[in-house]
């Protein structure tokens, strides 16, 4: 080392934590979810961090690292229990619940959404294996999520709405009818909230005459769409999956307060 070289300034505690996010991502991991931790924890708990990260850099990258470019991979579903703990806690503040949620609709329906896009040939990207995992551990957690339905803030239900059709059971669906019914009374039909609250009970009917009118009507130059011959509940779950998007930016903005 040279002499004169001056000494690098001492590592400050923002700069080892990280950026304010990231610190409480930790901290609700930590309280919830005993070690051994999911290997995709590593982000949250490593002393040696990217020192460029603030809040919006370190959730692209702690995002991509569990759903990478929207595709699974082996190690996906693991990431998943991750953001299930995150979706479930208060203290995240709603927007970041309602993006954990909305991560996972995307990983649970990877496949469909893929497919619908890429008919009739294979996704290029497709790993059945790691899908059908993060399928499974995405339908593991939502009962316990969708339990907090009383206490969510609207762009979480809406979300949470998503995940109830994508995993119907013979409780959960009746439910949404009077869960959405203040949706369908505030936001009318032709409306992005209006629109995808009504495709949500559609999708909750199981008709598939329904659903698939349903989504050739919704399906036009603003939604991007998809061959008639894709299989009605794939075709359903790619537009479903745009729409959960328009609504959660438009829901979600900062201007809450959150």
């Amino acid at each position: 080392m040279d002499a004169h070289a001056e000494p690098e300034p001492p590592r400050t505690d923002a700069i080892a934590s990280g950026p304010p996010i990231r610190q409480l991502f930790r901290d609700v991991i930590a309280d919830r979810l005993p070690a051994p931790r999911p290997h995709r924890a590593a982000m949250l708990f490593d002393a040696e961090i990217d020192p460029f990260w603030d809040d919006r850099s370190f959730l692209g990258d702690f995002y991509d690292e569990i759903l990478h470019q929207d595709t699974c991979r082996p190690a996906t579903a693991d990431g998943l229990v991750l953001l299930a703990v995150l979706a479930a806690d208060d203290r995240v503040p709603a927007r970041h619940r309602f993006q954990a949620v909305h991560l996972l609709f995307r990983a649970a329906t990877v496949a469909e959404r893929h497919l619908a896009e890429t008919w009739p040939d294979s996704p290029p990207h497709a790993d059945p294996d790691s899908e059908a995992r993060a399928r499974s551990a995405v339908q593991v957690r939502t009962p316990d999520l969708l339990n907090r339905w009383p206490v969510e803030c609207p762009a979480v239900r809406l979300a949470l709405a998503g995940l109830a059709v994508v995993f119907p059971t013979d409780r959960t669906l009746p439910a949404l009818a009077p869960r959405l019914q203040g949706f369908t009374n505030q936001h009318r039909q032709g409306t992005d909230i209006g629109d995808y609250v009504r495709f949500v009970l559609v999708l909750a009917s199981r008709d598939e005459d329904r659903i698939r009118t349903a989504t050739e009507n919704l399906t036009d130059a603003y939604w991007a769409g998809t061959a008639r011959e894709v299989p009605t509940r794939t075709r359903a779950l790619h537009l479903l999956g745009q729409m959960l998007a328009k609504v959660g930016t438009e829901l979600t903005q900062p201007r809450d307060g959150q």
